[in-house]
């Protein structure tokens, strides 16, 4: 008896779980919301990507450690880093998002920034306030625009982010691309690393191009990852995803999106 009574209290509990999930999620099966869902799991519960980030920024700081000891460079030596994804964890707007079958969006994605609620990724600070106190600037290159800037400063203040001010935040203007920024911060200072969680955060070779082109330049770089380019796990979106849909996210449908998504597929039999 008291075997049957336990299983009906898990069966209502799950019942009750389920409520919360869209309807059209579930019974679709949308690979856009729900694999947003299954993306945040891994990145809220997984030691194994805390680990991830850990090792980069671990990499970070060794090369960091050997760049310090040149000191033939007039210029001052700058960092630049994207914000989003790379010191920032937004996994809490994509389950906000996603338990409602939806994906990103520039009102909500607003509302979010504003908040100023996301957590630190792990290692993120530590090595950032370790670069400051080495007289390393920090440049934050985000595509946030500029009307989210206060909320993403207070984000970034509230966790002691060094250089967490108007002039180190360069935030999205006419272009998505990243490279003017890059070449304004390289006029006074010499850029001895960049951290990002997208190819783009490095370089326009990766600017909106396509997925073979991703590929041969990510093959042409491959000596400057873990040297000079720092990367950061994400799974949840970037070009990656984009480049699928010519990055064009607003002319598709969650559902197109979705088909899209599994037309590239690979399995077996």
């Amino acid at each position: 008896m008291r075997k049957r009574y336990l299983a009906l209290i898990v069966l209502i509990c799950s019942c009750s779980a389920q409520k919360n999930l869209n309807k059209a999620s579930v019974q679709n099966g949308n690979m856009v919301p729900d694999g947003k869902l299954f993306n945040a799991v891994f990145q809220q519960q997984a030691a194994e990507y805390r680990a991830l980030c850990f090792q980069a920024y671990n990499i970070a700081t060794l090369r960091l450690n050997e760049i310090l000891k040149d000191t033939l460079s007039a210029m001052p030596k700058a960092i630049v880093t994207d914000i989003d994804e790379t010191i920032l964890d937004n996994s809490k707007y994509a389950v906000h998002q996603g338990l409602q079958g939806k994906d990103y969006d520039t009102k909500t994605w607003g509302e979010w920034c504003a908040l100023a609620d996301a957590d630190t990724l792990a290692g993120a600070l530590t090595f950032f306030k370790y670069a400051a106190a080495r007289n390393v600037e920090v440049f934050y290159i985000t595509n946030r625009s500029a009307g989210e800037r206060s909320g993403t400063l207070k984000n970034m203040q509230k966790y002691g982010f060094p250089f967490a001010d108007e002039k180190h935040l360069l935030t999205k203007g006419e272009s998505s691309s990243k490279e003017d920024r890059r070449m304004m911060v390289a006029k006074t200072h010499n850029i001895v690393l960049l951290v990002g969680d997208n190819l783009a955060d490095f370089s326009d070779l990766f600017d909106k191009k396509s997925s073979a082109e991703r590929e041969a330049n990510t093959q042409r770089s491959a000596a400057l990852f873990g040297d000079k380019f720092i990367v950061l796990p994400n799974s949840g979106y970037g070009d990656w995803e984009a480049v699928l849909y010519n990055y064009k996210y607003g002319d598709f449908t969650i559902q197109q999106r979705d088909s899209i998504l599994k037309s590239v597929l690979k399995t077996y039999r």
